[in-house]
Formats: C-alpha cells, structure tokens, sequence
C-alpha cells in the first residue's frame, strides 16, 4: 500500500491551502469588479443596486473571470497528480521546490493575468506551473509502470 511521507504531506497540506486561499480569494476580487461597475449576469442581481445592468462582455471583468477559470482548469489536477506523486517517496527538497515553485507560480499567473497585464510573464509563469504538473504526472507513471 503507498505511503506518504509526514513530512511530505505537512508541505503539501501547506502549500495546498496556501493555493485554496489563493483560489477563493479570486471571489471577492471578481465581486469587487462587478460591484464598483455595477454590471452582473442576472438581472435579478440588477435589483437591488441602482444603476446596475446586465452585460457580458466587460473586458475588466472577463479578464478577471478567465483568469479564474484558468486556475479551475489547473489547480485541481496540480492537487490529484502532486498527491499520487508524493506516493512515489521523491525528496523532501524536490517535492518541497515543486509544491512551493507551482504555488506561487499560480499566484504570478493570477497578477500577470487579472492585475498587472503582463506578458511573457503570465505564459512564463502559466508553463512553469504546466510543466511541474506535466513533470510530477510522468515520474508517477514510470514509478508505477
């Protein structure tokens, strides 16, 4: 039966709540777009705030919301393929600089994406992130083959 590392899981356990703030927190911050423009999706939303309009496309917004979409297509999978792979017994360094270095790549790729308007900086961070879950994905199924 795999096992995992204490010491493993604690850094995962961190660094996987770190990333679930970092997620939920992209709430608030598509909220407070919606509310300083007063523009929503449903129009019983429309109701209660004077001035509000139903509109699809504000660039502010979408930007906001693509980039929380981008973190639902990613961060589940970092969560499943970095919990298999921990089974595999890697290092305490790797796995630590992995976990950590995807972590906050994700965090890059939200400021690169929905705050600061950055490129090459969101593709470089986005891949970073790709790349560590590509990596992790890989050795667990040559450990396993």
């Amino acid at each position: 039966m795999p096992s995992i590392d204490p010491d493993l899981f604690k850094i995962y356990g961190f660094w996987g709540s770190v990333l679930a703030l970092k997620l939920v927190g992209m709430i608030p911050l598509i909220a407070r777009y919606r509310f300083s423009k007063k523009i929503f999706v449903n129009p019983d939303d429309c109701d209660w705030i004077k001035g509000g309009k139903v509109l699809y496309n504000d660039p502010d917004i979408e930007r906001v919301r693509r980039s929380h979409l981008n973190d639902l297509e990613n961060i589940p999978i970092w969560y499943i393929v970095t919990l298999l792979w921990l089974t595999t017994e890697p290092s305490v360094w790797l796995a630590s600089t992995l976990m950590k270095t995807f972590v906050l790549a994700r965090i890059a790729h939200t400021l690169f994406y929905a705050v600061v308007l950055k490129q090459p900086h969101r593709l470089v961070s986005f891949f970073v992130g790709l790349f560590i879950t590509i990596y992790q994905a890989i050795s667990t199924l040559s450990y396993y083959a």
